[in-house]
């Protein structure tokens, strides 16, 4: 695996920093914007500034009125209001805000995590939620999902798991790129058995709001465990991916000075347009959650009728949340499986290898519009 090294300047870690390179991404910046017909993106249906503006309240005035200086750092305080609101017991003071979740991901990691720590990932998984604290030295246990049982986690392993000194455990629910949801049992599970040793666990929950079944959705770890810290994105469940706005919440104090802290060392603050525009965007965050898992739930019924069609050629198991499932493909490499796809078709399929699971699986994603026609230049290629 190809790598890169920086300067990292970090106490007690040397001078350099090394890293693979993240393959998703490597993957998607060759073929992304040359390919016909994508079927892997793990986003929603986007949409234009102005149908964002759109929604019923005047905001021209004050866009055209907006100043393009420096931002606070923690995030606008309008921002983390709004942010906030998606919660119970978190306030605008336990939210920080980033340039996407990726920025919030390494600010973590490296704002809590030293050398020789260890850290418990639900696997497979989002490449920079281990790749980070591996590049920082930190020894890091894969604690992968149970196909057999509809990718659940089991937490048995999770407990042998666990040493003297585990300093972070890392779930992902609703999970990328299964689709899947651990019950609310497992979830409280999970959480005592961080509490039980005062572990920090970070929760990605950047497609939390894109259950299909409201009773499925899970608390925010933010609110319900005191070392907990929820990861969010306005790019997922809302298709906001160009704002380019994420944010972790905690009510760790101690955990929030070190990440604020961290992050005068990345991009200090973040655009203001962008800070505006997310603003205006949670406000309506419902109208455009109803649309997207519109979006979801058309294709999905689409999706499942075509595995019903090719369940000899694909094992198929439903996914619970989001806009991404994990199908297997049943004989042969999806490696070249995908290749041949994409220059017979022009689909974009994402191989597992890309999450280092294999060469059986693939990413397919169903949060778009245009999704239908490119399910039918699969079908008709299959």
């Amino acid at each position: 695996m190809d790598s890169v090294t920086f300067s990292a300047g970090i106490q007690n870690r040397g001078s350099q920093m090394k890293i693979n390179n993240f393959e998703l991404e490597r993957f998607f910046a060759k073929y992304e914007f040359s390919s016909p017909y994508l079927l892997c993106c793990s986003d929603c249906e986007t949409m234009s500034i102005a149908e964002l503006l759109a929604f019923g309240e005047d905001y021209s005035e004050e866009m055209a009125g907006l100043r393009l200086g420096y931002t606070e750092s923690k995030g606008h305080p309008a921002l983390r209001d709004a942010v906030s609101d998606m919660y119970i017991k978190t306030t605008a003071d336990d939210v920080l805000a980033f340039s996407g979740a990726e920025e919030g991901i390494f600010v973590l990691m490296n704002a809590l995590l030293e050398r020789d720590d260890h850290i418990i990932v639900q696997f497979p998984a989002y490449q920079s939620l281990f790749e980070v604290a591996q590049a920082i030295g930190c020894d890091v246990t894969r604690w992968t999902l149970d196909e057999e049982r509809g990718w659940r986690p089991d937490l048995d392993l999770l407990r042998d798991s666990i040493r003297p000194e585990t300093k972070l455990i890392v779930i992902n629910f609703p999970h990328n790129p299964t689709g899947s949801l651990a019950t609310h049992g497992e979830y409280l599970d999970i959480i005592e058995i961080a509490s039980d040793r005062g572990i920090h666990l970070l929760s990605d929950e950047v497609y939390r709001l894109s259950e299909y079944s409201p009773a499925d959705r899970l608390g925010a770890m933010c609110d319900l465990y005191d070392k907990g810290i929820s990861l969010g994105v306005m790019s997922k469940s809302l298709g906001l991916a160009g704002l380019r706005i994420g944010w972790l919440a905690t009510r760790d104090r101690e955990a929030m000075r070190k990440l604020a802290a961290y992050k005068d060392y990345t991009t200090i603050c973040n655009s203001a347009p962008s800070e505006l525009l997310a603003t205006f965007a949670l406000k309506h965050s419902e109208r455009i959650l109803q649309r997207n898992l519109g979006i979801i739930q058309k294709n999905l019924d689409l999706l499942d009728r075509f595995f019903a069609e090719h369940e000899d050629g694909f094992e198929w198991i439903r996914p619970k949340a989001g806009p991404i499932a994990f199908p297997r493909l049943r004989e042969g490499s999806v490696k070249e499986f995908s290749r041949d796809l994409l220059e017979k078709a022009g689909v974009l399929l994402l191989p597992s290898k890309v999450f280092d699971y294999g060469d059986s699986h693939f990413r397919i994603g169903f949060g778009r519009a245009d999704m239908p026609e490119a399910l039918e230049k699969l079908s008709e290629a299959v």
